[in-house]
């Protein structure tokens, strides 16, 4: 093994140990590849991460190996400048999450084999009112990474029909993120019913190509718009995060003309500081603008009103005031029959 460096990071002491060691078998990529990736990408994913409670999903021995989530920070071993934040999980049971207040955090977190960053949508100072919508379109079996850019094209329709402005990034996989900052007075609970009637807008204009069905067995060969990502708990790989696949391709921000001409493969560890330095990043101005998401509850409250209330929540949450029965349809005509 190499020896250990010591790198400045936002004028902090940084060391990186074992830095040749492999993490993407595949490419060949080093956990000191990683290390640079993230120094590489610093503005971008601090416009992500910064001061936002985050769990990191760490990969020790490279992603061929051991894999977990860390949602608290060690109580020892940690540099004494390391920012967290309390947030509380649907349980109750609370945690300290890192909450990264500049880049040497995340040179910190790749360190200790980090490879991808999944901040919650609220920052620091407001842990329980979300900052950002975030409007997951996720492909399923029988369709692809076209279905969802055509999905997002109908999305960002109704969001200028809004007056908001909609940021794309690809997920790193298949589908595709669109993030919609708004002001922090609401909670999760208002923000995820927001995301819902959003959705079902989406899904009444193209009703063949997106769907808001919670069941698999109901969604068909269509883009599933996931409102459960805006569930308290639920994150998603932030932009310029690198994913645990073979390529090692990263979350990447697009502008809305390249989605018909951009494949998921394109944006990789290698590519995405090339493109950055080429073009800069297209999510510069996302903290430009945050909106009044008022509308959508007044669609939400219309939806209601019309039979269409509230979405089953993931099954390891707590019932909700106003959910429906978390019961595979399905097996819910069996019951009843």
């Amino acid at each position: 093994m190499a020896d250990a460096l010591e790198v400045e990071v936002a004028g902090r002491p940084v060391r990186l140990t074992s830095p040749d060691r492999v993490v993407f078998p595949e490419r060949g990529f080093t956990k000191r590849d990683v290390f640079e990736y993230y120094l590489a990408v610093g503005d971008g994913i601090m416009r992500a991460l910064g001061e936002r409670p985050t769990t990191l999903q760490r990969f020790p021995d490279g992603i061929d190996g051991e894999a977990f989530f860390q949602k608290r920070v060690p109580t020892r071993g940690v540099p004494p400048w390391i920012e967290k934040a309390q947030i509380a999980f649907p349980s109750g049971r609370k945690a300290d999450e890192l909450c990264p207040a500049d880049l040497a955090h995340v040179a910190w977190a790749a360190q200790m084999g980090t490879i991808v960053f999944h901040p919650w949508p609220v920052r620091k100072a407001h842990v329980d009112h979300p900052d950002e919508l975030r409007i997951d379109l996720d492909p399923q079996p029988g369709t692809d990474f076209r279905n969802a850019a055509e999905v997002a094209g109908v999305l960002k329709t109704v969001l200028d029909e809004l007056g908001f402005t909609g940021w794309p990034k690809t997920s790193g996989g298949r589908g595709l993120h669109v993030y919609v900052r708004i002001k922090p007075q609401w909670t999760f609970v208002e923000a995820r019913r927001a995301v819902i009637a959003l959705a079902r807008e989406v899904e009444r204009r193209a009703p063949d190509q997106a769907t808001t069905k919670w069941w698999k067995e109901e969604r068909g060969e269509r883009v599933f718009i996931d409102f459960n990502q805006m569930a308290r708990d639920r994150t998603i790989a932030c932009a310029y995060s690198l994913r645990a696949n073979p390529r090692a391709t990263a979350s990447t921000p697009l502008r809305w003309d390249e989605l018909g001409s951009v494949e998921p493969d394109d944006f990789d560890l290698r590519t995405v500081p090339a493109r950055i330095a080429e073009i800069g990043d297209p999510h510069a101005g996302i903290d430009d603008v945050a909106h009044d998401i008022s509308e959508l509850l007044d669609w939400s409250a219309r939806d209601a009103t019309n039979g269409e209330g509230d979405m089953p929540y993931p099954p390891e949450y707590p019932k909700m005031e106003g959910e429906p029965m978390r019961v595979q349809p399905s097996r819910a005509r069996k019951q009843e029959s």
